[in-house]
């Protein structure tokens, strides 16, 4: 049985709209869309892991508030991730791009016209129906 990764990954809303980020070609799924996170490491709480990713990524000291959603997901590849999505609609400092090929500010409907990862897929479908927030 493949061990499963946990995610954490923040919905940022400023003004009704989310922030998405590009992933590089260097990276694994190359730009692909996702919203900013990643892995929680041993021993690490969730919303703590969400604090240093976004210290990392983005440069920000983010409020991390509620979770909105909790999703398995299996790639065809054999990894499976668990990925736990957290409402961010505090934080301090100005958000700069790190690490990634680009970032948008994105209305929820927009949402779908972005190539998304498949494990976000689902969320992002309820998010632009208006669902979740």
């Amino acid at each position: 049985m493949t061990e499963v990764r946990k995610v954490v990954a923040a919905l940022i809303r400023r003004d009704g709209k989310l922030l998405v980020c590009q992933r590089t070609r260097y990276q694994t799924m190359p730009l692909k869309w996702e919203f900013p996170g990643g892995k929680i490491e041993p021993g690490e709480e969730p919303k703590a892991a969400l604090v240093r990713e976004l210290d990392e990524e983005l440069g920000v000291q983010a409020s991390i508030g509620r979770e909105v959603a909790c999703i398995p997901h299996a790639y065809r590849s054999g990894s499976s991730v668990e990925l736990h999505f957290f409402l961010v609609e505090q934080f301090e400092g100005e958000i700069e791009n790190r690490i990634f090929r680009d970032l948008q500010w994105v209305e929820p409907a927009e949402l779908t016209k972005f190539d998304f990862l498949e494990a976000d897929l689902q969320l992002v479908r309820d998010l632009a129906q208006g669902k979740l927030l």
